[in-house]
């Protein structure tokens, strides 16, 4: 699978924790991993891997969000949305093989698809803020 397609499944997986029980997981993540059938064995434990790192960032993930939508709260936000910026703003801080303008650029594409048509620009507002704040930027 192409790294877009792997992200596109991590997000899938962290749109479920909005509606489900933290205990609740693991069937889910286990029947989803049953219903990928062209999925290498290394393309699930990257999903796994992955997801997993960014549900133990959220509370901080939600912190940096907060801080940077204007007139937003991840409480109030579309949840396709706050699961793109989620995975984003993880990528952005805390995945080094990820540069922040690509994990901006992916996440924009994932509101196309996922998103109303406000999303993408929503998106690309939050996330271009918090990449300002980076080092170097």
């Amino acid at each position: 699978m192409v790294r877009t397609e792997l992200r596109e499944h991590i997000f899938k997986m962290l749109f479920q924790i909005e509606f489900n029980e933290a205990e609740e997981m693991p069937e889910h993540l286990k029947y989803y991993f049953e219903t990928l059938e062209d999925a290498a064995e290394k393309d699930k434990e990257y999903i796994q891997k992955k997801y997993e790192a960014v549900v133990a960032h959220v509370p901080e993930i939600d912190r940096i969000i907060n801080e940077n939508a204007k007139g937003w709260k991840t409480a109030r936000m579309n949840k396709v949305d706050l699961t793109i910026l989620r995975l984003a703003v993880y990528e952005m801080k805390w995945d080094e093989e990820i540069p922040t303008g690509v994990a901006i650029n992916e996440a924009v594409e994932l509101a196309k698809k996922f998103s109303g048509n406000d999303g993408p620009s929503f998106v690309n507002g939050v996330l271009g803020k918090i990449a300002q704040q980076e080092p170097g930027a």
